[in-house]
């Protein structure tokens, strides 16, 4: 009688999540929507923001995963994103550049990486978390900066753009926005389907309280890492789209303020709300495009912006500081 009594305690703050598949279908009808209004106004540059916007939407959903679901507050998610994009650069050297080889390569490449850095950080909790997911982050960063092969610290111009089968089909970024666009609503979808699964609210009951749950038998480790390498994966995904469109990548690309900006992006759509995140992502972008005409400085008015949020919904920056603090213990 004991385990049906205290079983229900461990999750009371992880109830089950509803399964909205509406969400994913929205977020693709308002980008088809975009990229159909791009054909008329603003030329080819239309597409290309619409593929930016759908590709840090992307990484920024993975994240959001990661912090809503399991309370894990990466500030290196940067680094799966441009390991993926140097995946597309490696690849291409090599002379790879079909996608059905070059991102499912990125898609592994990232996750691989998430569970051998994922395989330590999870020793560790809240800030301790924060800083060794940086300093991996940074460590790569300066390997890539070492990869005199492959530009160095000034990056490297991509071979040629992916192709299909041999096929030019994403030589224009019109097509390689609806590649962008399936992959944001296909992760959208399935992030979902995770977070309103049991993997899900077994995520949230380790956030919720870890120790009453280690108390019952049940240890989240391996659900964490799972959850690191299907971010990691789709945040590699994020970034070999990103290369590919710029055909250009550079150590750059992992930077810190890459993860800093999406850290903003979730913040901005609210934790724990994958749709947000895309709204974020395409705050955050929009704002770029705004501001970044007039001065370099553009995220000056990013960090009024993020200001305003704290007043008007102080609650999502409660549940980033529950992930930073390493949840209930």
């Amino acid at each position: 009688m004991v385990p049906s009594v205290s079983a229900p305690s461990a999750t009371a703050a992880a109830p089950r999540r509803r399964f909205l598949p509406g969400a994913a279908v929205l977020v693709v009808a308002v980008f088809a929507l975009a990229l159909v209004v791009s054909q008329f106004v603003g030329g080819g540059y239309g597409a290309t923001l619409v593929v930016r916007t759908a590709v840090f939407a992307l990484a920024a959903v993975s994240l959001s995963f990661l912090i809503g679901q399991a309370g894990l507050v990466s500030f290196g998610h940067a680094a799966p994103l441009g390991i993926g994009a140097y995946a597309v650069l490696i690849a291409g050297e090599y002379g790879v550049s079909d996608a059905f080889i070059v991102l499912p390569l990125a898609f592994a490449a990232s996750a691989l990486f998430s569970i051998a850095t994922g395989a330590i950080a999870l020793r560790t909790r809240g800030v301790y978390f924060i800083m060794i997911t940086l300093a991996f982050a940074q460590m790569v960063f300066y390997v890539a900066a070492s990869l005199s092969a492959f530009g160095g610290d000034d990056g490297m111009a991509i071979a040629r753009r992916a192709t299909v089968l041999g096929a030019k089909l994403l030589k224009t970024d019109t097509n390689l926005a609806v590649l962008a666009i399936s992959a944001l609503g296909l992760a959208l979808f399935l992030f979902e389907r995770l977070a309103a699964s049991r993997f899900g609210l077994m995520l949230r009951a380790g956030r919720a309280n870890e120790a009453k749950l280690m108390a019952l038998g049940l240890d989240p480790y391996r659900h964490r890492l799972i959850a690191l390498a299907l971010a990691g994966g789709a945040a590699g995904l994020a970034g070999a789209l990103l290369a590919t469109q710029v055909e250009y990548v550079s150590p750059a690309t992992m930077g810190w303020h890459i993860s800093g900006e999406l850290i903003v992006m979730v913040v901005l759509g609210g934790v724990g709300r994958l749709g947000g995140a895309v709204i974020g992502a395409v705050a955050v972008t929009a704002l770029n495009e705004a501001l970044g005409s007039f001065t370099e400085h553009w995220q000056l008015g990013l960090g009024l912006v993020i200001v305003v949020v704290a007043l008007l919904r102080g609650t999502d920056l409660k549940a980033l500081l529950s992930g930073m603090r390493g949840g209930s213990q």
